[in-house]
């Protein structure tokens, strides 16, 4: 009957240690497995893990950049207003309009209309920033515009 008194574990599942450095009789002595001579084989004698052997670091080699990132920055995705010809008369345009007919990559990021080229179609557009040239052509065309991020709150949150 076995009982927790008399457990041991399988045969070969505990090593002893190895004992260096304990005399030439038990055959890890001199260099205590260490080689011969050199910075590793010193007491204390460990390297950096960053250290390259003398060549230049890669630290060092990067180069510095210079400035910064502003993390406020608004990034938009920009389509001029020629590119809205393909939608149909009165279609109200907005970012899932334009994103169903493959004109912006994602629906999440801010979408800001330029002016170049022309505009033939009456559209009603609900966009996040429109440019004043592509605003003037999207009325010429008898259509309508309405921002959604309008540059008076965006002034107003830069200044606060």
């Amino acid at each position: 009957m076995s009982s927790l008194t008399n457990i041991k574990p399988a045969y070969g599942a505990k090593k002893t240690k190895k004992r260096v450095g304990r005399g030439n009789g038990s055959g890890r002595g001199t260099f205590s497995t260490r080689g011969c001579k050199g910075q590793k084989a010193r007491s204390g004698g460990n390297i950096a893990p960053r250290f390259e052997g003398g060549q230049t670091p890669l630290v060092k080699r990067m180069p510095k950049l210079k400035g910064f990132k502003n993390p406020t920055t608004v990034r938009f995705q920009v389509i001029n207003v020629s590119s809205l010809n393909v939608f149909n008369d009165g279609d109200a345009v907005d970012t899932t309009a334009l994103f169903e007919k493959k004109l912006i990559n994602n629906k999440s990021l801010p979408v800001k209309i330029l002016g170049m080229g022309d505009l033939t179609k009456k559209l009603t557009v609900k966009i996040d920033r429109v440019a004043q040239s592509a605003r003037a052509k999207i009325e010429g065309a008898k259509g309508s515009v309405q921002e959604l991020i309008s540059r008076s709150e965006k002034t107003a949150a830069v200044e606060a």
